[in-house]
């Protein structure tokens, strides 16, 4: 490992020492920063969507990016982009609202809201790219939390930044792209991998919940309301009654992604959340389904998680709804199963509504039909043939992912490390 000749003290706390002949400026000193725009309201009126060409970015999509943006869900039309504004292809972004912090490049001409800010430069573009991708922590000191995080460009025009010679930007960067390409390579083969065992997984689910197991058994078709009963998660309330970690009154909640990520929920990643004696609020119970009813997107809408196990006192975010079973010849654990069937998830997904929010009505859930062995054993060993089989998969998937973290984070130290000069590269 090659270090520069003489370093000095980049006056930056969490930085420590740059080369001596780098710079420190602002950020308003290095950028021109421009925020997205989209001013008309409401926001998801479908006049300014509707047969849309121009893509619409919004947070996720760069948060899901690599170094370039390549994918978009929204697209503008011609009454939707005299509303908004236009950024060029190679322009460098940023999320300022939600997830704040995640940066890319567009790999395409885009449109997008004030959610997002273009970093304009003449310094080279790809050096703060990596620069940026690694001090996302950073933010956390001048964001603004309220029910969600955000920033605005006054605190993010003070924030420091280092500042090499141009002729340098120029050469680390292109030294990180041969590096991070190859990691990323690496990481491409073992994501394909994780996808092959996933698939082999869905199809696992599609086949035993369609044809079952015992080939005697008698079907029947109900719609969920014969067999259960909604109920709803968290109500009134706010930002703070989720931030006070030390009140006596902190209970258990089941987060969004809880649902969105898990068959049964992980019963070790609950939330906190301030419930008084005096509330009613609904509890939630060992075997209770749990519906996805407000998402970003069509992925998630609908998606269904079970609870397996008791659990103390707990709560369910407001986003989603309960269901409880009270139909004693069915099974909880089969239900779910069968609810994640590539089939049922479709014909669930297709009842979502909305533009900006992907939204779920409850009638749509009660109505929802179903077909089901007749019998509870066949169900339960349904349910217990893939827990079993399923585990199996899930298991190779996180190895798999243990490695792709791993490259993940040497990639992170890679540019960190270069970047900021501990490493010389020229």
């Amino acid at each position: 490992m090659i270090k520069y000749d003489t370093y000095k003290d980049s006056g930056i706390e969490w930085l420590g020492e740059i080369p001596v002949h780098w710079e420190v400026k602002r950020v308003k000193e290095i950028f021109n920063l421009v925020r997205g725009k989209f001013t008309h309201r409401p926001r998801n009126d479908q006049r300014m969507y509707n047969n849309g060409t121009f893509p619409f970015l919004q947070t996720g999509d760069v948060a899901k990016s690599s170094k370039y943006v390549l994918q978009y869900k929204q697209v503008l039309n011609e009454n939707g982009i005299k509303v908004s504004r236009q950024f060029k292809k190679g322009t460098l972004v940023m999320t300022i609202a939600a997830n704040i912090g995640d940066v890319a490049l567009l790999g395409f001409d885009a449109y997008f809201p004030d959610s997002l800010v273009a970093f304009n430069t003449k310094h080279n573009i790809n050096f703060y790219y990596y620069l940026l991708s690694v001090t996302k922590s950073e933010l956390d000191t001048v964001k603004i939390t309220n029910t969600q995080d955000n920033l605005n460009l006054e605190r993010l025009n003070s924030l420091l930044k280092i500042c090499p010679p141009l002729s340098e930007q120029t050469i680390i960067a292109n030294y990180l792209d041969k590096k991070t390409t190859a990691i990323d390579q690496k990481i491409n083969l073992l994501t394909k991998k994780t996808d092959k065992y996933k698939e082999l997984r869905k199809s696992l689910i599609n086949q035993t919940v369609t044809d079952g197991l015992d080939k005697n058994t008698i079907w029947k078709t109900y719609r969920l309301k014969d067999i259960g009963q909604i109920y709803s998660g968290l109500s009134g309330k706010n930002g703070d009654d989720f931030k006070k970690e030390k009140d006596p009154n902190n209970r258990g909640f089941i987060p969004f992604t809880n649902i969105a990520n898990n068959t049964y929920l992980d019963v070790e990643h609950l939330s906190k959340v301030i419930i008084s004696p005096t509330e009613n609020q609904n509890k939630v119970q060992k075997n209770d389904l749990f519906f996805l009813m407000s998402s970003e997107g069509y992925e998630d809408i609908g998606k269904s998680a079970v609870l397996k196990e008791d659990i103390p006192e707990t709560y369910l975010n407001s986003f989603c709804k309960g269901f409880r079973i009270t139909n004693t010849n069915v099974d909880a654990f089969f239900i779910n199963y069968l609810l994640l069937s590539d089939d049922n998830r479709n014909k669930m997904v297709i009842q979502g509504k909305g533009f900006t929010r992907i939204n779920l009505k409850i009638e749509k859930v009660n109505n929802f039909s179903i077909t089901i062995p007749s019998t509870k054993a066949e169900q339960t060993a349904i349910a217990n043939y893939l827990d079993e089989k399923t585990s199996t998969i899930d298991a190779i998937v996180s190895n798999i992912e243990r490695q792709i973290n791993h490259l993940k984070e040497l990639r992170k130290t890679v540019i960190n490390d270069v970047v900021t000069g501990k490493i010389k590269v020229i």
